[in-house]
């Protein structure tokens, strides 16, 4: 796929290819038994048909337990859209950033990029520094990682100023995340997105005291060193995340994702863990509003 397309433009094909296969979307899961919150959510890759809009995501997934969301920006256009879907829907509040492929493709422009994400860090309803982070998967070229890790470190360095969640994007770059956490200073609060590692990588973010959110990639079969992290994660560390339209859980892997099927990647998360579903949402529930900075609505 070109480098020259942008991040949203390289998910909207990899997805549109993709749900080629099957466009039906996932029936209603039962309910969970209390309610809990998708951490990292891309409303606004909605077209209506395969996906679903905005509005009938969030009512859809209220309907199921997941009450509240996190709408993450991945470049200045999703970010500033992310920052107006938190003011029109009292359930959804903001993370703004730069993509780390997107950082890697700006060249010069990353500069004013970033600058742009600087204007909105500070607005109220934007609880999050993020999609952040590094991608070695599409991107290898020097420059290309360099402009990631000077991104990186420009996010980390809003997320202290702004008392934010830092959220991170980690793409075959462990070692490389953390290395530069360690040399920028880590915030108070980190997510890492869609965690994809092993037990000792889940310990290592852990010691930095970071959140790990599990998305639907939890579910998949050839996951089980994924599924042995969350074993290892203390309860108040635990997130959950759809990533939609992306990563859609087992047993609709391939098919389009949303919001209201994340109780399937928590009830699995209580089985591998050995837990109880109603203790876990629990818990899920005020994870989220650590890591993020208190409850939303504001008057909740």
């Amino acid at each position: 796929m070109s480098d020259d397309l942008s991040t949203r433009e390289q998910r909207a094909a990899v997805t549109e290819e993709g749900l080629r296969r099957n466009l039906e979307r996932p029936d209603r899961p039962d309910p969970l038994p209390g309610p809990v919150v998708d951490t990292h959510c891309h409303l606004d890759v909605a077209d209506g048909r395969t996906h679903l809009s905005p509005a009938d995501a969030i009512e859809l997934a209220a309907s199921v337990g997941v009450s509240r969301i996190v709408q993450v920006g991945c470049d200045v256009e999703g970010s500033r859209w992310a920052v107006q879907a938190a003011q029109r829907w009292d359930s959804v509040v903001a993370s703004v950033a730069i993509h780390p492929n997107d950082a890697a493709r700006l060249g010069s422009g990353l500069a004013v990029g970033l600058g742009e994400i600087e204007a909105l860090a500070g607005h109220p309803q934007v609880r999050a520094i993020g999609e952040t982070g590094l991608d070695y998967f599409r991107t290898r070229e020097p420059a290309g990682l360099a402009r990631q890790k000077d991104a990186f470190a420009a996010h980390i360095a809003l997320a202290r100023q702004h008392q934010k969640a830092l959220v991170i994007h980690d793409r075959d770059a462990h070692k490389d995340i953390l290395d530069v956490l360690d040399a920028e200073g880590a915030p108070e609060r980190i997510v890492m997105h869609c965690f994809s590692g092993d037990a000792d990588f889940a310990r290592a973010c852990l010691d930095r005291g970071a959140h790990l959110s599990f998305a639907g990639t939890v579910t998949f079969k050839n996951a089980e060193p994924l599924r042995d992290a969350l074993r290892i994660c203390p309860l108040d560390r635990i997130l959950t995340e759809t990533d939609a339209p992306y990563l859609t859980p087992a047993p609709y892997r391939g098919r389009p994702n949303a919001s209201y099927l994340v109780p399937h990647t928590v009830r699995l998360m209580a089985e591998a863990r050995g837990a109880e579903l109603a203790e876990l949402c629990r818990a899920l529930n005020v994870n989220a509003d650590t890591a993020f900075g208190g409850p939303w609505p504001e008057a909740a």
